[in-house]
């Protein structure tokens, strides 16, 4: 297979200072896109500014041969978003990559934490992705092309203990990525999730000492692949973990009809109901909410 570039194509992305972001853009930066690198420069709670991440990657891309621009906005404001959006079109007459990787996280038990916690991480991570698509997303389909990739998380899917706000937000995103696939689609602007596990600055606290090879840049071809032209890929999940690359998808069982239920037959079926045997997945692009419910009133008439 021939190299696959991105010579003319113009990528934002977000929290690329350091670790997973870093590694995005400069693959993206080698293989001919402009990047522009946005990022706070905060610790991983949000707290702090330092333009110094941001200014480093992008000395990195241009060192390298590339063409880049730093942006420390913050994507937690609506106008940090515009603020980033602008920056590409200010500088690079467009944009039609956006790669939203910006996180921080707050850590205790949901009895703990406060609501300012939750606020806190759901303004990066999830209302962050809001505040870089609005302005984005209309450009894109004016434009007729676009690639967005959102950075849920296992912890979306599966939760975690200790993180309840990170793992709202994650499963957050892959509502709001399916939105964007389907209203996209048309226009010739996909959306989709990488799911990445890496060790980064977001690991600190961690005991990762019995982990294998966990680095940004194994993840980085995954993310590369969903931000190409030529990926058909559209309101999907691509898990990148340790070298292993995965799609992860919502299915469900078959379920049973009846037309009335009462608790107690409810409860007597749930061996049938549960049965995962012929399990149904309904692709989300172009049309899953609409083939489930056909499913679901087929079942109906039949009776």
């Amino acid at each position: 297979m021939a190299e696959l570039r991105f010579d003319g194509r113009v990528a934002v992305i977000t929290g690329a200072g350091r670790g997973l972001g870093r590694a995005y853009a400069l693959l993206l930066a080698a293989r001919g896109a402009r990047i522009v690198v946005n990022d706070v420069g905060g610790d991983i709670f949000g707290k702090g500014a330092d333009a110094g991440p941001a200014q480093a990657v992008v000395e990195e891309i241009r060192a390298a041969g590339g063409e880049a621009v730093a942006c420390t906005d913050s994507v937690a404001r609506p106008e940090g978003g515009q603020a980033i959006v602008d920056a590409a079109v200010a500088n690079f007459g467009r944009v039609d990559i956006l790669i939203h990787n910006a996180g921080i996280t707050r850590r205790g038990s949901f009895k703990d934490l406060t609501l300012a916690d939750f606020d806190a991480v759901l303004d990066v991570h999830l209302k962050g992705a809001l505040h870089v698509a609005r302005p984005a997303f209309p450009r894109m389909c004016a434009a007729g092309y676009g690639r967005i990739v959102l950075t849920s998380s296992i912890a979306g899917l599966y939760a975690e203990r200790n993180v309840a706000p990170y793992c709202i937000a994650k499963a957050g995103l892959i509502g709001l990525s399916n939105a964007l696939a389907l209203e996209g689609a048309a226009e010739g602007v996909h959306s989709n999730c990488i799911m990445p596990v890496a060790v980064t600055r977001m690991s600190e606290g961690r005991d990762t000492s019995s982990f294998p090879p966990l680095t940004p840049e194994q993840v980085a071809p995954a993310v590369a692949w969903l931000a190409h032209e030529s990926c058909p890929m559209n309101g999907e999940m691509l898990i990148s973990a340790a070298g292993r690359v995965a799609k992860a998808f919502v299915s469900e069982t078959p379920g049973v009809h009846q037309a009335a239920w009462t608790v107690e037959q409810l409860a007597g079926r749930m061996d049938a109901i549960g049965d995962t045997a012929g399990a149904l997945t309904f692709p989300v692009a172009p049309s899953g909410f609409y083939d489930h419910l056909q499913y679901s009133f087929e079942m109906a008439r039949k009776g």
